[in-house]
């Protein structure tokens, strides 16, 4: 599935969208450049998860946990990581395979390490300064 966004909102909108219809266990792997929107997109899926904290990005912590909502979100930016195993030593597993959703930036870096139910989304900048999110699989059918 392929969806085109405009501005930062209909990022935030696409991500309420996707996370309204995610489960326990489910894990999105996020790639594109920087700015592209990865943390905006995540801002949408807490709000739809009902978090009610405010998302930034967890470059310095690698994980945020968020409680509270229908399920917990764990946002990982694992940008400054060498690689998959630094990815396993910071016990990822133990949330990849919990009861919450989590979301992974800048996934292209531990892909080994991911579930193979995995949703990737891929982040294209458009010329126009739009978006282009490529979503794939996409187990929960069409988004209105």
């Amino acid at each position: 599935m392929t969806i085109r966004t405009t501005c930062a909102e209909d990022t935030v909108l696409l991500g309420r969208k996707i996370g309204a219809r995610l489960k326990a266990g489910d894990v999105l792997a996020l790639t594109g450049p920087l700015a592209a929107g990865k943390t905006t997109l995540t801002k949408g899926l807490a709000q739809a998860l009902g978090v009610s904290e405010t998302i930034t990005s967890p470059t310095f912590c690698l994980v945020s946990e968020y409680e509270g909502g229908r399920l917990p979100l764990y946002h990982f930016d694992v940008y400054r990581l060498e690689g998959a195993d630094d990815f396993a030593n910071i016990g990822a597993e133990e949330f990849l395979y919990g009861s919450g959703v989590c979301v992974v930036e800048w996934s292209e870096k531990v892909r080994t390490e991911l579930p193979s139910s995995t949703i990737f989304l891929t982040i294209t900048i458009e010329s126009d300064g739009s978006r282009t999110v490529n979503i794939s699989p996409w187990p929960y059918g069409e988004l209105e």
